[in-house]
């Protein structure tokens, strides 16, 4: 049985091997528009769940996670271009966001099974001057980051408390990941690599 990672982000598979995991990447190509009136919670959910799917296998344990930023009720997703970046920061800097990660873990086994939960974490953002935003803009991080910034990066520089899992921000809440195994009859301990184990 093989664990495999289904996405693209460097930010995820970070993650993984900081918990010594054995793991192949494959990203998932889904669509990954939102619904109608669909709420975040949902939609993050929703997409981690195709994407687990979209890549499983017999012999395989897939794991597949999707972040949203929303801030006053609006969702924050990748911005387009570096004013659209701007715009994201000005609007999240001095305030209160919630980040929105939904994780699945899918198995074919006797048929297809998929589990999933939600992860909310509120994160606080200092005050923040246009120069600074223009500055941390100018870097390029925020071009591919949900909310326009990384935790883990430059911007964390910026945020001044996280209430909740950290992980959740950054993309994945690792926390929930052994629960979601154990459901799909899978354990994180197969998966650690061991001293001497070459795969």
């Amino acid at each position: 049985m093989r664990l495999v990672l289904a996405s693209g982000s460097p930010r995820r598979r970070e993650l993984l091997e900081r918990l010594n995991l054995v793991f192949d990447v494959e990203p998932p190509g889904i669509d990954e528009s939102r619904l109608p009136a669909e709420l975040p919670a949902a939609y993050v959910e929703r997409l981690a769940r195709a994407k687990a799917m979209a890549v499983a296998a017999p012999g395989r344990v897939v794991v597949a996670a999707d972040t949203a930023v929303v801030h006053a009720g609006q969702m924050l997703g990748k911005p387009a271009h570096p004013e659209e970046a701007r715009g994201m920061l000005r609007r999240l800097e001095g305030d209160s966001h919630d980040v929105f990660t939904g994780v699945a873990v899918a198995m074919l086994r006797d048929g297809a099974e998929v589990v999933s939960m939600v992860d909310v974490t509120e994160v606080v953002v200092v005050s923040m001057t246009l120069d600074e935003i223009a500055s941390y803009v100018d870097t390029g991080e925020p071009m591919d980051k949900a909310g326009a910034y990384a935790l883990q990066g430059l911007g964390g520089q910026f945020v001044e408390s996280v209430r909740g899992s950290p992980f959740t921000v950054i993309g994945l809440p690792i926390h929930l990941l052994p629960r979601l195994l154990n459901r799909v009859g899978a354990e994180m301990n197969q998966f650690i690599l061991s001293p001497g184990r070459g795969d």
